[in-house]
């Protein structure tokens, strides 16, 4: 009897490229490598092989459930102290600096050791089914017919910068490739529906799927990437790039009423997520009612708190002592909940701008049961493109804190902390939810949110990831403009601050899969491009 298997993506090509190998046979972990190697060629800003980012793996058939980490690390050239004295402001949110000249944000010393390519590679060696060089194969198809700018890679290359940052058009003429693909030849930037073709990056990925992903880190390409680095005044090596190692781990784990929450350990978001599930699962937020205002002040609450903790504690656990245990202990939130039950505030101090949003979503449930949800970015990418290699590198080091002695300072092979938060919500072993997002530190708020909107308030996912949104990271609350001012006004009343959006998507742009009695719905982010395909093999 046919099953039906299910991708969700934020790229209709992503989607397409996976649900085709889905349909070849493969499983949910060769369909999400092969779709996030393709969305790094049709989405080149968000994510690529020189990225970064985190994948959680469940396999229930085989007992495998395991969550791949590839952060990326500072290069060891790095010194804690060498910005100290260039920092103009702080992210309001609290991820993120603004220096003078820009030098953590654009250019070479803005890269950090990208492990994406090593960990698709891993993922596919460890538990797929197909060969390497046919997993690669849709994105050199892809790179080779190049793609059509869609509405939200065009929006972000055009509103993708806040303020204090350099703007996107910079990043896109930073190096000789960038200003020769993404420039119409008056020198304005491609439009919607104009085409981008970069054989540069079809000619890597052939080459990396012919010698595999070493090539890329002690191989021929690490060699010109160093030497390129080298050239430029570049922090990263060829000993960083021949060095570097993912981190495996069991999943972070949690419960939020009767239900088993599975998602990643720092320097990942996965402790910000339990934390606010800890405290919101002493609320009746159901007959509080949906974005209510009373809802909305306790989660947000729920979130300042765990920006709190995040700021003071956790970093990456190699060079920071993270109190993991208390602070996703049920008796650490419940204090939190007695605080915010009697009307107390937390004070958030930021200044500056928010966060850029600028990182994509895979998630995977095949005809076995086998899961994979993977985030994946360039952070703010840098701008670099070494020429004859097509693919933009991270630019990850703007966020790593200039001042020494800080949960998030800059020392040599440090990864720096992310929201991201693959997760996987199970009931008694079986999935239930397989869903994660971008969205820089609103990655938490929206996976978040969406858990609340399918458990609490009984939504299908796509009625849950499309549901307005907002955010507390600092003392302002967010909103998306769908939220009424009738509502915030309340909220107003009581001495919050709301900072309203003109968007009507945002805060987090939350892709996945929902499993009903062995029925699969999609949800992907109306906000983005993505879609959801349902496969029956």
């Amino acid at each position: 009897m046919p099953t039906t298997a299910m991708i969700v993506t934020a790229q209709p090509e992503s989607a397409e490229a996976g649900a085709r190998v889905l349909m070849a046979g493969g499983n949910a972990v060769d369909a999400a490598m092969a779709a996030a190697l393709v969305q790094g060629v049709v989405d080149p800003q968000m994510c690529g092989i020189a990225g970064f980012g985190s994948c959680q793996i469940m396999m229930p058939s085989r007992g495998v459930h395991t969550c791949i980490d590839f952060h990326g690390k500072t290069p060891m050239a790095a010194t804690p102290d060498m910005w100290e004295d260039l920092i103009e402001g702080e992210s309001r949110d609290g991820f993120g600096f603004v220096l003078k000249g820009n030098v953590n944000d654009l250019g070479y010393q803005s890269i950090t050791t990208p492990g994406s390519l090593k960990a698709y590679a891993e993922a596919i060696e460890g538990f797929g089914t197909w060969d390497w060089q046919d997993v690669v194969a849709p994105a050199i198809a892809q790179a080779e017919d190049g793609f059509l700018v869609r509405p939200h890679v065009h929006y972000w290359w055009t509103h993708g910068a806040d303020h204090g940052r350099v703007q996107i058009d910079e990043r896109l003429r930073y190096s000789k490739t960038g200003a020769a693909i993404y420039f119409r030849g008056d020198g304005s930037i491609k439009k919607i529906g104009d085409h981008v073709h970069n054989p540069d990056m079809a000619e890597t990925l052939r080459r990396i799927a012919k010698a595999g992903p070493d090539i890329f880190y002690q191989g021929e390409i690490a060699e010109r990437i160093a030497e390129d680095m080298a050239a430029h005044g570049g922090l990263l090596s060829y000993d960083d790039l021949a060095n570097y190692r993912t981190t495996r781990t069991d999943p972070l784990r949690g419960s939020y009423r009767g239900l088993d929450i599975a998602t990643n350990h720092p320097p990942g978001g996965g402790v910000m997520l339990i934390e606010m599930l800890n405290i919101l699962e002493n609320f009746d937020l159901t007959g509080l009612g949906h974005n209510s205002p009373e809802y909305i002040r306790i989660v947000a609450e729920a979130m300042k708190r765990a920006t709190v903790d995040k700021d003071s504690h956790v970093g990456d656990p190699a060079f920071v002592d993270i109190p993991l245990q208390r602070l996703t202990s049920k008796a650490h939130a419940l204090n939190a909940a007695e605080a915010i039950r009697a009307g107390e505030k937390v004070h958030v101090p930021r200044f500056g701008q928010p966060e850029p949003k600028d990182t994509t979503h895979v998630a995977v449930v095949d005809a076995e049961g086998n899961c994979v949800t993977m985030t994946h970015s360039l952070g703010m990418p840098s701008g670099v493109i070494t020429d004859g290699l097509g693919f933009m590198y991270n630019g990850c080091m703007a966020v790593f804190d200039p001042r020494p002695g800080r949960a998030g300072s800059v020392a040599p092979g440090k990864s720096r902390f992310s929201s991201v938060v693959p997760t996987i919500v199970s009931q008694n072993g079986t999935p239930r939810i397989v869903l994660g997002a971008p969205g820089g530190t609103q990655i938490a708020m929206g996976v978040l949110q969406a858990i609340l909107n399918v458990v609490d308030h009984d939504m299908s996912m796509l009625e849950a990831v499309s549901a307005p949104r907002f955010s507390s990271t600092s003392d302002l609350i967010d909103v998306m403009s769908r939220i009424p001012s009738y509502v915030t006004n309340h909220l107003e009343g009581q001495g919050y601050q709301i900072a309203r959006s003109a968007l009507t998507f945002g805060i987090g742009a939350v892709h996945g899969i929902r499993i009903t009695d062995g029925v699969m719905d999609g949800g992907a982010d109306p906000g983005h491009d993505g879609v959801a395909l349902a496969v029956t093999v």
